[in-house]
């Protein structure tokens, strides 16, 4: 590969309930309590984020861009955005790309599962967001799959990392084996109570129909690879990112698959930062 759901809306922020899962107080996701028991193992820097991805996550289109603030945001967002700019730390948003910081294009979870203690001995994230699964579904089945990635969302766990587990994003073609490692990836977060970013769901939600820029209606659309105004770029794998579509309108976030990628993580994140991190600190 090239390098290149959301769940409730409670009180004005976009609260990630794991699949089955609910909360027992109104305005509390159901992995909040769970997770502040994690975080109190926690011995390193408070505000490092780590991404573990392949080359939907080590590209610049991912993330990078919110270093600046993105345009069109509503209260709510612009909220969120504000939060995560003051707690996080900004070296978070761009520099940590890259194998040594666990994204790399073409990667499955085996690598992850190889190499996490390493880059948890080494950078000691305060958190992480964790989405493989493209290249996993062309080269081995969902059972292992289920097994690495629980496995690596549980060493997170256990060294304090708060975990925020994504569904990959369909696949054109093979859109039922996307739809299995996305339903495994909500199993997991469910079970071992972390946060999901629906990711899968999410672009469905928004083109149902016509989510993949590898559509013949798409053909005559003017521009490169990823200037395609869809979710899914034209080679039917990666997220779109046309030019024309980078900010934060509901328009370009059913037309702009990173850009979307990175709302989802920015209110994900968020509501990590706000239900875990500081009410840490009361």
């Amino acid at each position: 590969m090239k390098t290149i759901r959301c769940g409730m809306l409670l009180l004005g922020l976009c609260v990630l309930l794991p699949a089955g899962v609910r909360s027992d107080e109104p305005g509390k996701a159901a992995w909040a309590e769970p997770m502040r028991k994690v975080h109190a193992r926690f011995k390193g820097a408070p505000g490092t984020f780590a991404h573990f991805g392949d080359s939907i996550t080590v590209t610049m289109a991912f993330w990078a861009p919110l270093a600046q603030p993105p345009q069109k945001m509503n209260d709510a967002t612009a909220k969120d955005y504000e939060l995560v700019k003051k707690y996080m730390k900004p070296e978070c948003w761009n520099k940590w790309k890259g194998p040594a910081y666990g994204n790399n294009g073409g990667m499955t979870i085996r690598w992850a599962h190889d190499n996490l203690d390493k880059w948890l001995k080494k950078h000691n994230p305060e958190s992480a967001l964790i989405m493989f699964g493209t290249n996993d579904l062309t080269q081995f089945g969902v059972k292992e799959y289920e097994q690495k990635m629980r496995e690596v969302v549980r060493r997170c766990l256990d060294n304090g990392t708060v975990v925020i587990l994504s569904t990959i994003p369909p696949f054109h073609g093979r859109l039922e084996d996307s739809r299995t490692f996305a339903e495994t990836a909500r199993k997991i977060a469910a079970e071992e109570k972390v946060p999901l970013l629906d990711y899968f769901g999410e672009v469905l939600k928004r083109r149902p129909d016509d989510w993949d820029g590898a559509l013949p209606k798409f053909k005559e659309v003017k521009g490169g690879t990823y200037e395609v105004p869809t979710l899914i770029s034209r080679d039917g794998v990666h997220p779109s990112y046309p030019s024309k579509y980078r900010d934060f309108s509901e328009e370009s976030l059913s037309k702009n698959g990173y850009a979307l990628r990175s709302y989802l993580t920015l209110r994900a994140y968020a509501g990590v930062v706000r239900q875990v991190f500081e009410s840490a600190k009361e």
